[in-house]
């Protein structure tokens, strides 16, 4: 009960219907929201994880999501659902969501849902406390707060309807159209609206007439309600019930459409679904006799509407009831608008100090603020603020990898280029440009198929057996000197650090099961330091509490050789500059190091 929607009220949106979302937002805008009314869109089909839209001049991102429950479960806080499917899918939408739970309101645009669908839908969602508006309808605003999608027209049609600001009276209509219309002549003849519901114009909708004038009853902002109702239906009577039993003490004006229907000689429908009369009673005539008995403002005609509006508005601020509304101020939407090209997330160089994710430079940089390149790199790389033992983690890796020597493919590469006179960033992009499967791509490899067989339950047997049948040497097992009875002391270091930091490491466990196997047939088939770190990486961000897909999603985007260049770039950095400290010559690989095998080429005739 009381106030529908406030002005920290957040939606959201199914179907990325781009004009209706724009349209809330510029409104959010124009009012001075803090917050954008849209916290969420879901697109089934789309592969986007985000869509822009304008704020003003500027541009924000909405996440786009698959599903309902995903939007949900990142978004708690939109407690609106905007459905704006089809109509064949609609009714399924909605049930998906009120089985979700944690939706006040739910809005469907859709007209024409089968009347047995909608019947058990809008008896469940009663059954669940959900307000549901539709189907069939433009929504509902609270003007000053929040409105839904195209209610109210354009910006320039809400501005001059009053409907940036709260009024003092409720309106509930039917139709979208006249909500609109009524809006208007409500701020030309009162002073707008506080909240208004089109309830829609199918023969079953949601929330029906009754329930919103008993919510407006408990919404002090709302002095007076206005109802425009219409031919067929009786849902009219329950507030004619209200007025007598004193359940509704708030002035009503009321007026239903269609009298003309009692012209013609047969039965006749206007435009919704619900708008033709069964039986007499079902008549625009006759509802709108019986709730002027019932003491309700009844106008003689539609046209004399705008004055009953303010004969009532009038009334009630000679009473002291209504008072003087204060001026809004607002913001003006620019009228020409253009979308940026380049996105980032990450950092800001447009105040007085550049931030790293939120963070000025200066808080993390000098030795004071007790930052290291870690804290950097999750900041940057993750836009999150790891704890000590993860960043800590993360520069040793980043020192284990920085150089293994000069023979390595990147390291001879960026040395060979160093003695071609080249300059330290060339050179050192020639040996980055080895880095892949074959050079530090382990690290990648290794996360990526253990993590496969561990998710999958895969004994070290089974797990020998699937990479065998794809025909790949397991990633991160195996070196060229180091066994058991040789250990890499670099491995032993990591497992010792995260045997003391980490809170627990079931892959590195599962891995040194499989080690356990490899290494019974043969003694250098060790978990060597690419496969430690990529494991180790893996139970670091599980014990960040990321969800499995989105680790999934580190390692194919190549976070983790990410890690491996960062580190390696410093070690070749280190060989480029010990070569121009040399002053080496012009590198000729030796001839008797070459075979040659060159035979005269075939002539082709």
């Amino acid at each position: 009960m009381g106030k529908l929607f406030t002005r920290d009220t957040q939606a959201i949106f199914w179907n990325n219907n781009k004009t209706a979302i724009q349209r809330m937002l510029d409104y959010d805008y124009t009012i001075k929201r803090e917050t954008p009314s849209v916290a969420a869109i879901v697109a089934p089909t789309s592969g986007n994880k985000f869509e822009k839209f304008f704020w003003g001049g500027d541009e924000i991102m909405i996440p786009l999501y698959k599903s309902t429950a995903e939007a949900k479960a990142a978004q708690p806080q939109a407690e609106v659902l905007l459905n704006f499917a089809s109509f064949r899918t609609a009714y399924d939408v909605t049930m998906e969501a009120l089985n979700i739970g944690g939706f006040k309101t739910i809005m469907i645009t859709a007209e024409g849902i089968p009347e047995r669908l909608a019947r058990g839908m809008n008896a469940y969602a009663r059954e669940l406390g959900v307000v549901v508006i539709g189907p069939a309808t433009v929504g509902a605003i609270a003007p000053g707060a929040f409105k839904i999608a195209n209610i109210g027209g354009t910006i320039e049609n809400i501005v001059n309807s009053k409907l940036h600001r709260s009024g003092s009276c409720g309106l509930v209509t039917r139709s979208g159209g006249l909500f609109n219309e009524l809006s208007n002549i409500i701020a030309i003849n009162a002073d707008g609206i506080a909240e208004g519901v089109a309830i829609g114009g199918d023969r079953f909708v949601g929330s029906v007439f009754i329930d919103n004038l008993l919510r407006m009853q408990e919404n002090p902002d709302v002095k007076y309600m206005i109802l425009l109702g219409e031919v067929g239906g009786t849902e009219e009577y329950k507030v004619i019930e209200a007025v007598k039993s004193g359940k509704i003490t708030k002035p009503i004006i009321a007026w239903c459409i269609g009298t003309i229907a009692k012209y013609y000689d047969s039965g006749v429908q206007f435009g919704h679904a619900g708008a033709s009369a069964n039986a007499e009673r079902e008549t625009a005539e006759a509802k709108n006799k019986a709730m002027a008995e019932a003491g309700i403002y009844v106008p003689a005609t539609f046209n004399d509407l705008p004055a009953k509006i303010k004969e009532v508005h009038e009334g009630l601020k000679a009473e002291g009831i209504i008072g003087e509304i204060a001026k809004s101020e607002i913001n003006t939407v620019p009228k020409v608008r253009r979308p940026k090209q380049f996105i980032c997330t990450i950092s800001d160089d447009r105040g007085e100090e550049a931030t790293y994710a939120g963070f000025p430079i200066s808080d993390v940089a000098t030795p004071d603020t007790g930052k290291g390149i870690g804290d950097v790199i999750s900041l940057l790389w993750f836009k999150k603020q790891y704890p000590k033992w993860a960043t800590d983690f993360i520069e040793t890796v980043i020192k284990t990898v920085a150089d293994h020597g000069p023979a390595v493919s990147g390291a001879h590469n960026a040395k060979v280029t160093a003695r071609a006179g080249k300059s330290v960033v060339e050179s050192l992009v020639t040996g980055l440009l080895t880095i892949g499967p074959r050079f530090g791509g382990a690290i990648d490899g290794a996360a990526k198929y253990f993590k496969y067989a561990d998710d999958n339950n895969l004994s070290p047997k089974e797990f020998l057996s699937y990479m065998k049948k794809e025909g790949v040497p397991i990633p991160g097992i195996g070196h060229r000197i180091k066994s058991l009875k040789n250990p890499d002391l670099r491995v032993t270091g990591l497992m010792n650090y995260a045997a003391e930091h980490f809170p627990s490491t079931p892959l590195l466990d599962y891995a040194k099961t499989v080690e356990a196997l490899t290494t019974s047939k043969k003694e250098n088939l060790i978990l060597n330091v690419d496969g430690t770190i990529g494991i180790l990486m893996v139970d670091m961000w599980r014990a960040l509490g990321y969800p499995e897909e989105e680790i999934d999603e580190f390692v194919a985007s190549g976070t983790l050789n990410a890690f491996f260049i960062v580190g390696r770039s410093i070690g070749f950095i280190g060989h480029v500059l010990d070569e121009k400290r040399l002053a080496m010559p012009m590198y000729r690989h030796p001839m008797d190091d070459i075979l040659y095998d060159v035979k005269k080429a075939e002539k082709i005739d």
